[in-house]
């Protein structure tokens, strides 16, 4: 199952990683079996709001992760084609329910605790 070129690449991209892709990482294992959470609540509960796009793409370049509980705002799914098919499949077998095209959020979202930014924030300049 974890051939050896696999484990290989994925310790070269943990290596790799930045801060900021480390902490989303660990948002994402973070959010269990039957629930869901969006883009931008993996980025807030990583402790870097705003940056949804990032957590889109750690889940492209990284492997292992349940990328299928990561979803659009709103519970939709945002993959096209076989790829869309899948996530639902798989959440589906997660037992998690859809509203239409639609993950129902207020039964199956993944509600991250607060964290403050991990953004460093700018220091005044001093006056003298």
């Amino acid at each position: 199952m974890w051939d050896g070129h696999f484990v290989r690449r994925f310790l070269l991209a943990k290596a790799r990683m930045t801060p900021m892709e480390t902490h989303i990482v660990a948002a994402i294992r973070r959010i269990p079996r039957g629930k869901v959470s969006t883009y931008g609540a993996v980025a807030r509960g990583a402790g870097y709001p705003g940056n949804a796009r990032r957590v889109a793409a750690v889940l492209h370049n990284s492997g292992g992760l349940p990328w299928q509980r990561v979803l659009g705002a709103g519970g939709e799914i945002k993959l096209q084609g076989d790829y869309a098919f899948e996530q639902k499949f798989r959440l589906q077998s997660e037992g998690v329910t859809f509203r239409g095209k639609r993950v129902n959020m207020r039964l199956h979202e993944f509600k991250f605790p607060v964290v403050r930014s991990k953004k460093p924030r700018a220091t005044p300049k001093k006056r003298g």
